[in-house]
């Protein structure tokens, strides 16, 4: 395992750590075995294989399960910890420095509710004091997420500059307060990552962006590029396309994947209400 000194030291703007995402043990064993030196956890993966909906605090027992699970299995993991599973500071740092103790490197915060809006920042920051002052070597990762909660049309200049702007002002608050490193994710322009990356005094994270390679987003300045939700999705379209295989006598995997969109997936740990039997 990484110490969190090394993970630190794997920021670096123009030479991005790649950090894939995994759901459960299983998926972490095998980013490790394609090389992955670090494993991050995907909120959205746990929540919905635990049959609970991503962003509602719901998988605290399951997010800590699975970090001692990973942490035991002497993989180096940081958590995402959605909006930290508490609206109080002390706990959510108490949480974190319990994550620490067994061995965590790392851990995401962000900074949107439940219902897919912006949190007040001043209140988001409190968070990541309480945390930088519990666990000062752990990296935070402090997510912002406006270009997250409502995406934006990609002609929409004057609204991802307005964007941009709100992210910055959030972004240097949760730096001041103690975070390390900086996630925004979303679908960012090559514009809009340069912006970022130039004027944060810290390591810039985004998700992988589509048509774009680890090499061309370092050259933008990124430090780190994670995989979110992605991998988990892919995992869910090759269910469909291996079976379709399958019942048409083709070569298993030889369909393309149509991966679904976040919502889609999102959707599958949402509670409908079963049907009454017979």
């Amino acid at each position: 395992m990484l110490s969190t000194a090394r993970f630190r030291e794997l920021h670096r703007a123009g030479d991005p750590l790649l950090l894939p995402n995994a759901w459960d043990l299983a998926s972490a064993r095998w980013l490790v075995e394609q090389g992955a030196e670090v494993v991050g956890t995907t909120s959205l993966g746990v929540a919905v294989a635990a049959g609970v909906e991503d962003g509602t605090g719901a998988t605290l027992v399951d997010t800590i399960a699975l970090s001692r699970r990973l942490t035991s299995a002497g993989i180096t993991v940081t958590v995402d910890l959605e909006s930290g599973f508490s609206e109080d500071p002390v706990a959510v740092a108490e949480l974190v420095a319990e994550l620490a103790g067994s061995g965590v490197v790392g851990v995401n915060l962000e900074d949107s509710s439940a219902e897919g809006r912006l949190v007040d920042p001043a209140r988001f920051a409190a968070k990541v004091a309480a945390v930088a002052a519990a666990a000062p070597t752990l990296y935070l990762n402090a997510r912002t997420d406006a270009f997250w909660v409502d995406p934006i049309p990609a002609a929409s200049r004057a609204a991802a500059a307005t964007r941009t702007r709100e992210t910055l002002d959030r972004a240097q608050r949760y730096l001041d307060a103690g975070a390390s490193g900086v996630f925004v994710p979303g679908s960012l322009s090559d514009g809009t990552i340069a912006v970022l990356a130039d004027a944060l005094p810290a390591p810039l994270n985004v998700l992988a962006q589509p048509g774009r390679s680890l090499r061309e987003l370092g050259g933008l300045g990124v430090a780190r590029v994670s995989t979110g939700s992605l991998l988990f999705r892919a995992a869910l379209a090759s269910l469909g396309t291996v079976l379709e295989d399958v019942r048409r006598g083709a070569t298993p995997g030889a369909t393309a994947l149509a991966i679904p969109d976040y919502a889609t997936a999102a959707a599958l740990g949402r509670d409908t209400g079963a049907p009454s039997p017979g």
